[in-house]
């Protein structure tokens, strides 16, 4: 029997319904067998009694009835294969989270591929008819998929082959021409390029959001240590200022109680000279006592007559009761120092908040020199673009965009489109200047006005002694002495231009609540028109001394 199954093909012992080889064949009136399971299934669900391969309908389901010959010759077929199969390969098991093949009976192995016709995972035994039975062939095989079911359409129970573009969902051949006849139908293959290149897309879009976020984190962390620094900075200041500030009232303190205490001290010494004089005078007249006791009790009437005269004469003394010794008098004095000490704090309070402040605004400072493009004719720059003066004579130079035509003015080259920049400017010497920022696209060919609203924040010096910020309107500094050094200083997101007195650390005014949206540079004129400035000294970038 075993020889005889050997020279028959391995075809003629499959199941046409489960595909592998037969368990129990049963053979049917019309002459095809079927696994005794897999037949009575499809009689169970079907509801017709009839022959799955040439359609024959009985008209009673047939007796199951074990072909014999067939079952030993099918297993023998089994027991070959399996024999081949331990001996060519050790094939895996399993494991709880893959595809296990649909087919095997005992150890469940690992399935290799999921039929979409025969909605069955197989592994790499049984999937075997697939690759050598021309009618297999022609399934669709794909990678293992659990749930085979969930690749069924619910309504016709046909794999979903294809995908509707029109309401995107994937559909079978029979919903094409139901429910979804007139609209946009693609192969799944063709759908999933398209989704799987939207998907690339998407994903790119998704990484750029995420690169953009983790630099937005490296900035906010940036700006917590920034802002660590600072209250360090900001700590380190106050601990100074109120440090000094102890001090100070310390001092007052004790100047307080030296005042006191040399009052008191003066009190006491004229205190002791007054009890001086009286132990003297007691002294002498407790002398006397004793002398008239003594005289008193005598017997003898001549001694005592003799020297009655001289003991009446009474011994020089001061009239005490006019004397008095001052209480020194201590109202208001406290008051007074109070007083006092208020104006000393105030006055140091603001001195160490203003060396605080400009400390603070130091840190800031950038290195700026002078644009040769943009400076006026009749100007004259030095080598290392530090310094400007007016020549008084204008010369032959190129006039390109950047050049101011008619008015005394150049830029630094620096300019400043975020964070915040300082910088300082020598001006002693000089009767008539301009300093600031201005915003990169003034016009530079047309007599300037000095405004924030054409693009200009600056202060100036004319005739001399007069200080002013160019805001609208213009506004008189708080200047007492020639200015001799000028700060400059800008907070781009803050909307802010400051300036300060750098000699005496006083700030002088701030633009605020500007709105920058364009690059700011800075702004130096010596002033052409007031026609002194030639024999004095130029406007110099002077480095910035950092008192830290």
């Amino acid at each position: 029997m075993a020889s005889a199954s050997c020279l028959l093909s391995e075809e003629q012992f499959l199941c046409s319904i489960c595909l592998d080889v037969f368990t129990d064949p049963i053979t049917t009136p019309c002459g095809h067998n079927y696994c005794n399971a897999c037949i009575t299934h499809y009689w169970d669900t079907s509801g017709v009694c009839q022959c799955p391969l040439c359609q024959e309908t009985f008209s009673k389901r047939p007796k199951s009835s074990i072909n014999k010959v067939l079952s030993e010759m099918a297993d023998q077929l089994r027991k070959s294969k399996q024999q081949r199969q331990t001996s060519s390969t050790n094939p895996e098991p399993a494991e709880p989270d893959e595809v296990s093949c649909d087919v095997c009976t005992e150890t469940k192995l690992k399935a290799l591929k999921s039929c979409l016709v025969c909605l069955t995972s197989y592994c790499d035994t049984h999937l075997e008819p697939h690759h050598r039975v021309l009618r297999l062939k022609r399934h669709k095989l794909i990678d293992p998929v659990k749930n085979l079911e969930d690749i069924l359409c619910k309504k016709h129970d046909r794999p979903l082959e294809l995908f509707c573009k029109t309401d995107l969902m994937c559909v079978c051949q029979f919903c094409t021409e139901s429910d979804h006849k007139l609209h946009q139908i693609v192969s799944l293959e063709e759908a999933y390029e398209g989704k799987k290149a939207e998907l690339g897309k998407t994903e790119a879009e998704v990484q750029q959001m995420i690169q953009e976020r983790r630099v937005k984190v490296q900035e906010v962390q940036h700006s917590v240590e920034l802002s660590k620094k600072d209250a360090d900075r900001e700590i380190a200041d106050s601990v100074q200022v109120f440090t000094a500030l102890i001090s100070c009232i310390e001092r007052s303190q004790a100047e307080l109680n030296g005042v006191i205490e040399e009052k008191q001290k003066t009190t006491e010494k004229q205190a002791e000279g007054f009890i001086k004089d009286l132990q003297l005078e007691i002294t002498e007249l407790e002398k006397r006592s004793s002398e008239l006791k003594q005289l008193s009790h005598t017997e003898d009437h001549l001694h005592l007559l003799q020297n009655l005269a001289s003991i009446n004469t009474p011994p020089p003394t001061k009239d005490w009761t006019k004397v008095n010794v001052p209480q020194s008098s201590y109202v208001g004095t406290v008051r007074t120092a109070v007083a006092q000490l208020e104006k000393t704090l105030s006055q140091e309070m603001e001195k160490k908040l203003r060396d605080a402040e400009l400390r603070r605004i130091q840190r800031y400072a950038v290195d700026v020199t002078l644009d040769p493009n943009t400076a006026h004719c009749a100007l004259i720059l030095s080598e290392d673009g530090k310094q400007v003066s007016d020549g008084n004579v204008k010369k032959n130079v190129p006039d390109n965009t950047e050049r101011f035509s008619r008015s005394a003015v150049v830029l630094g080259k620096q300019g400043f489109s975020s964070g915040r920049s300082y910088y300082e400017v020598q001006v002693g010497g000089q009767t008539e200047w301009d300093v600031g920022v201005v915003r990169e696209s003034i016009d530079r060919k047309r007599k300037i006005t000095l405004s924030p609203g054409d693009g200009y924040w600056t202060i100036w010096l004319r005739n001399g002694n007069e200080y002013e910020a160019l805001d609208d309107p213009y506004v008189v500094l708080p200047v007492r002495e020639e200015l001799q050094k000028v700060g400059v200083f800008v907070d781009y997101e803050e909307g802010l231009v400051s300036f300060y007195d750098v000699e005496t650390r006083v700030h002088l005014y701030s633009f605020t609540g500007c709105s920058f949206t364009e690059k700011l540079y800075p702004y130096f004129s010596p002033d052409l028109n007031g026609g002194n400035n030639s024999t004095t000294l130029p406007l110099i970038i002077s480095p910035v001394n950092h008192t830290d």
